[in-house]
């Protein structure tokens, strides 16, 4: 009897203790679930005219007065802080960040690593080179974009590019998807990868190297600035693939409280036109997402 009552006993005991259990699972859920009053962003500040810093140090550019937007959609504090793209992803997962906002495409290594809410912008990768150049001759610029999803659309415009391109230096981004795409498009091309657009554009106007690959919005706005009046975009456009399903906000996996804030607010802002007038003002061209 009293082995038995001792066996009750720690049937209640572990009875009660699986329920405080359970109920701390709970709470920690809803305070997990509980929005968040302040949001941390990191952003580049460095990708004209996607994200910027200008000489009083603030931070501008088409991403900023987004997220601006969408913040206050939000109903959230947000503060956006500047660093190297490089480190973003770890940070980000490390909880330095709550959330990555530059220009980053939705692409199957990153989704492994990160969440992505809904995009908020379309890219379309585009080459510049010089007027006048062999390259520009032999890849006049089209007003057409091309699915790298679909091979048989995309193969004949990629021969015609890497014709164009063979024996050329082509200069690339070396932290974004324009690196994967001279690996996986541009065999027999010489890729030559840089930090930053600054001096990657400052070789092509000089003639270190013949192109420059990047999305089309970007490299429009370069081609525009004073002083780059020789530089012009190249050969179609291309979308899909390993540029990936458009740019989006990262977020860590199980922030799905603010991944579901986020795309509400993306989705808001492309229902009233937000989105679209935003990049006609920085980019002169609509970077809505289709879907």
């Amino acid at each position: 009897m009293k082995n038995l009552r001792k066996h009750h006993s720690h049937s209640i005991l572990l009875a009660m203790t699986a329920a405080a259990i359970a109920a701390l699972g709970l709470f920690g859920q809803a305070i997990a679930q509980t929005p968040p009053k302040e949001v941390r962003i990191v952003t580049e500040g460095g990708f004209v005219p996607w994200n910027y810093t200008k000489p009083d140090g603030t931070l501008a550019g088409f991403e900023i007065d987004l997220v601006r937007n969408l913040c206050d959609r939000m109903h959230v504090k947000c503060t956006i802080t500047a660093q190297s793209f490089d480190s973003m992803i770890p940070a980000l997962n490390a909880g330095k960040y709550d959330a990555i906002i530059d220009d980053l495409a939705v692409t199957p290594k990153r989704e492994e690593a990160i969440a992505f809410s809904v995009p908020y912008a379309s890219l379309c990768y585009v080459f510049a080179t010089l007027k006048g150049s062999e390259v520009a001759k032999k890849l006049p610029l089209e007003d057409k974009i091309i699915p790298l999803g679909d091979a048989s659309a995309s193969e004949k415009a990629l021969s015609e590019v890497r014709a164009a391109l063979s024996g050329k230096v082509v200069g690339t981004l070396a932290a974004g998807t324009s690196v994967e795409f001279g690996k996986t498009y541009l065999k027999g091309v010489t890729v030559r990868q840089y930090k930053s657009q600054e001096p990657r554009d400052l070789d092509l106007l000089a003639g270190r190297v013949d192109a420059v690959l990047g999305s089309k919005d970007s490299l429009q706005g370069t081609a525009a600035k004073p002083g780059n009046e020789n530089m012009v975009l190249a050969g179609p456009c291309f979308q899909g693939g390993v540029i990936g399903k458009g740019s989006a906000v990262g977020l860590r996996k199980g922030d799905t409280q603010l991944k579901a804030m986020f795309d509400q607010a993306i989705r808001a802002a492309k229902a009233d036109g937000t989105i679209k007038r935003l990049s006609e003002q920085t980019f002169h061209m609509d970077v809505t997402p289709a879907q």
